[in-house]
């Protein structure tokens, strides 16, 4: 078996940083972007025609989880949902007018809140929308992805998420063992997950991907391998297992939780060493950071060619592609910028009344961020990283331009976590853990005056 794991290097190497679904990171955007810098980058963008990912954000949720840390809308109210998808449809509409319809859509993901909060009716309403102002991809070419809450959900509502073209789910199950989910408001019987799944493969859902989260109250090492083992028996096809984030001066809910209940620094390490010995040895193939895939799966297969890539959405197998974000917070990267929607419903409303756009804040890519975006997406996501490719691509001599951070990666090449030439870097199976850290290396905005907006990296 590879050897991932290794207890004193973490303990050498364990910061905060940040997990590069960005670079720059949204720590980065300023208020002094604003719509018709976004609109520029739309029409610029449609020169070059690439495919496009859409993201759909869906705030609301029945009940609130203790450990969450999305921005989210608590109610049973269904009408809230009426209203925002009115304004929604709003926001769909004044972007498509700025894209060329020629370009395809490959890639769409529903996230959360809860986006299965929404009726069958709702869903089939803006799923229609989106089909009028975009131009999908045929079925075999297109990802249409949502996320699911096993709670919301039962066969007739996967039946018809299938009909609309879903063809990947994405279950929320973080921890199966009851004592667990009492103490974080979420409790989800094993046998009705188990069901759902069963009834999403008889549908033909392309894959079906699981969440978890380590790090909650009331976890052990133990606690959590019974999960795992549960897990394994899903059998899904990816697993995303995230570090639990204790901030609750950010996150009111987490104030809910007692930081007394929640496992040490020690208790976590044995958790996450757990975690990747059972996965790896159930046949998952570890991709890296918190995700794992069986060895048949896209996203492993990418990883492979060094095709794979990294957005606000987590790791894809669609590089190439403008990401479109709708809904309150939702973030968009388009061409040489990034920009992201006002986070408050109430302003989200306002700036659509007003017939604008309702950019809150984002951020220009001078040449220099966009070619150290690509070295960090390459370390995140492919395990690797050529100079000569990023010289050729940028036409600029990026041996030269990463020369101080090349001898700083020498650190990690004495600790066995990457293989260093002078144009070449390498992670190394023990350095899968560290891909963070080696990334920030390339990183030009961190700041030792600002550790806390991050998260641990392990």
């Amino acid at each position: 078996m590879t050897h991932y794991f290794d207890a004193a290097l973490i303990e050498k190497y364990r910061m905060t940083g940040p997990r590069y679904t960005s670079y720059p990171t949204a720590v980065q955007f300023h208020e002094h972007f604003g719509e018709q810098d976004y609109l520029a980058q739309l029409q610029e963008s449609n020169q070059h025609k690439k495919d496009l990912s859409l993201y759909i954000h869906i705030p609301f949720c029945t009940h609130v989880c203790y450990y969450c840390a999305c921005n989210k809308i608590i109610t049973q109210k269904r009408e809230h949902a009426a209203a925002y998808l009115d304004y929604l449809r709003r926001d769909i509409e004044r972007q498509s007018a700025h894209i060329d319809a020629s370009r395809k859509v490959v890639q769409l993901h529903l996230g959360g809140g809860t986006p299965t909060f929404l009726t069958p009716e709702q869903q089939s309403d803006l799923m229609a929308f989106l089909y009028d102002h975009f131009t999908f991809a045929s079925a075999e070419e297109s990802e249409l992805s949502i996320e699911i809450d096993p709670r919301t959900v039962d066969k007739a509502y996967l039946a018809h998420l299938r009909q609309l073209g879903f063809n990947r789910l994405s279950f929320g199950i973080q921890d199966t063992q009851e004592a667990v989910q009492k103490v974080v408001n979420r409790v989800q019987p094993l046998e009705e997950i188990a069901q759902l799944m069963n009834e999403a493969r008889a549908l033909a859902y392309q894959s079906l991907s699981v969440d978890l989260i380590y790090g909650l109250p009331l976890q052990t090492p133990a606690r959590f391998a019974k999960t795992l083992e549960d897990v394994v028996r899903l059998n899904p096809d990816r697993l995303a297992v995230y570090n639990y984030a204790h901030m609750p001066t950010l996150f009111g809910a987490q104030k809910q939780i007692n930081a007394d209940d929640l496992p040490d620094s020690h208790s976590k390490l044995a958790i996450l060493e757990t975690t990747i010995n059972q996965l790896t040895g159930a046949g998952y193939e570890f991709i890296g950071l918190d995700h794992f895939a069986k060895p048949e799966d896209t996203l492993v297969t990418h990883q492979k060619n060094g095709t794979l890539y990294r957005n606000f959405q987590g790791y894809s197998t669609f590089s190439q592609c403008d990401l479109l974000g709708f809904g309150i917070s939702a973030i968009s990267q388009v061409h040489h910028c990034y920009s992201q929607h006002e986070k408050s419903r109430q302003n989200y409303y306002q700036a659509l009344d007003e017939q604008r756009l309702p950019v809150m804040r984002g951020i220009m890519l001078t040449l220099d961020d966009r070619m150290r975006r690509d070295a960090i997406m390459q370390i995140m996501c492919n395990l690797r990283l050529d100079l000569a490719q990023l010289s050729i691509h940028y036409q600029r001599d990026a041996q030269k331009c990463f020369a101080p951070e090349w001898q700083q990666l020498t650190t990690f090449a004495d600790d066995a976590l990457i293989e260093l030439t002078a144009e070449t870097l390498i992670v190394l199976p023990v350095g899968r853990l560290f891909i963070r850290n080696i990334a920030m290396v390339f990183d030009r905005y961190l700041s030792p005056q600002n550790p806390h907006r991050f998260s641990q990296v392990i």
